[in-house]
């Protein structure tokens, strides 16, 4: 069975093979092998979760609020 893309996941997605990845790991019943594969693939998907989250946390803050709170537009990141 291939191994879906990590790029093309959703954050939902990677989260939920990376729990199955760490259950498989500290079950220790995988061979040698298997478990530096799957620490890999553990690794690409953590990195992979961290960049959906660094993403969505950039526009959150990029949410302009105007004197009632009330989104008014996206201000670019760099627009100190």
């Amino acid at each position: 069975m291939a191994e879906a893309s990590i790029e093309e996941m959703s954050f939902e997605t990677a989260m939920a093979e990376l729990e199955q990845v760490v259950t498989q790991l500290e079950r220790g019943d995988v061979a040698l092998d298997a478990s530096i594969a799957l620490y890999e693939r553990g690794a690409a998907l953590k990195a992979h979760c961290e960049a959906k989250l660094k993403s969505a946390e950039e526009k959150v803050a990029s949410i302009t609020l105007n004197g009632d709170g009330q989104p008014t537009g996206v201000t670019p990141l760099d627009a100190d």
